[in-house]
């Protein structure tokens, strides 16, 4: 039993998917809008780690002494 679809089941259908389409589109944008800012906070982190190692002071060990 197929069932026969008129023309404004059609574009109902076409509407419904088009609105689904710009809904992806708008959490796509979203997203990528997300990960910049995600990659920009890693390249200041990774920036500020740099500095961070560069400013510490190494102090030497103590040897163990043998008995």
């Amino acid at each position: 039993m197929s069932r026969r679809y008129t023309k404004a089941d059609l574009e109902a259908i076409v509407y419904k998917q088009l609105d689904n389409l710009n809904a992806m589109h708008d959490l796509l944008r979203i997203m990528k809008v997300q990960n910049d800012l995600i990659q920009n906070i890693n390249q200041t982190l990774r920036e500020e780690i740099g500095q961070f190692k560069e400013q510490q002071v190494m102090y030497p060990q103590r040897r163990k002494s043998k008995s």
